[in-house]
């Protein structure tokens, strides 16, 4: 019977120490962290969700019958370099197959960086559903017949595809085979199209450049250093298109002095 009772006492203070020790008190900090950041993550995706319910297809419809796409006007003048926000990183694949980050600045941030290839200003055109080609044309055209002539700039249009089934590794490389054979062939010119596309989830993207209806079609002039310089959306107007490319003109411009 003391036998037995010396095992249990034994036993009672063994677990006492385990449960006190810094093994178990590092276990329960790593249980405490993990189960912290679960709930931060179920937060953030509740939050997503919240705001892809409020903003649907119907809500970018209405809003398209409103004013055309036109989401907002294009500023008139350039934004100052101290104002401008940098234009998030992104991947995208050439039809190809090649991929590259965008935007392509003078800088080693995670971004692709070549001081010597870096473009003083590069047009990016954002579509992230088919009928808004027509609203990309619309500046993409004007800007590559005006600036076709200089190595300084570029024009990138780029198609968002966040269908889960079109990202698949084989439909993904049969669909870019597709497109290469309908992209038309690259002209002589030392500026022309570059179309490429941009595969998977893209709603923090959205979010950061602040995009919320998908029908329209939306341009960012970005400098040598990824930064937003001039905006705008929807089908371009004979004003709008004098604001952008003056203001490409004043970042060659700036840059040469």
């Amino acid at each position: 019977m003391l036998r037995l009772l010396r095992f249990s006492s034994a036993t009672i203070s063994n677990s006492t120490k385990f449960l006190h020790s810094p093994c178990r008190l590092t276990s329960n900090r790593f249980l405490d962290i993990y189960q912290r950041g679960n709930k931060e993550a179920i937060e953030k995706e509740r939050a997503r969700l919240k705001d892809e319910m409020n903003r649907g297809y119907f809500a970018d419809i209405n809003e398209l019958k409103q004013h055309g796409g036109k989401i907002a006007t294009a500023n008139k003048i350039i934004i100052p370099s101290m104002a401008a926000v940098k234009f998030p990183a992104l991947e995208v694949n050439h039809s190809v197959g090649s991929n590259v980050k965008l935007p392509i600045t003078s800088i080693g941030n995670g971004v692709e960086a070549n001081k010597s290839e870096a473009p003083k200003a590069s047009l990016l055109c954002l579509s992230f559903r088919a009928s808004s080609q027509a609203m990309i044309d619309s500046w993409s055209k004007p800007f590559l017949d005006t600036f076709k002539n200089s190595k300084s700039v570029q024009l990138y249009e780029i198609s968002f595809i966040d269908s889960w089934f079109l990202t698949l590794g084989p439909v993904k490389k049969l669909l870019l085979r597709t497109m290469r054979k309908s992209n038309p062939h690259e002209s002589k010119d030392a500026l022309h199209r570059q179309i490429v596309y941009s595969f998977g989830d893209h709603y923090y993207f959205r979010k950061e450049l602040k995009i919320l209806n998908l029908l329209t079609g939306y341009m960012f002039l970005v400098d040598k250093f990824g930064r937003i310089r001039w905006q705008s959306s929807g089908l371009a107007t004979e004003e709008e298109l004098s604001s952008l490319l003056s203001c490409t003109s004043f970042l060659l411009d700036e840059e040469s002095k």
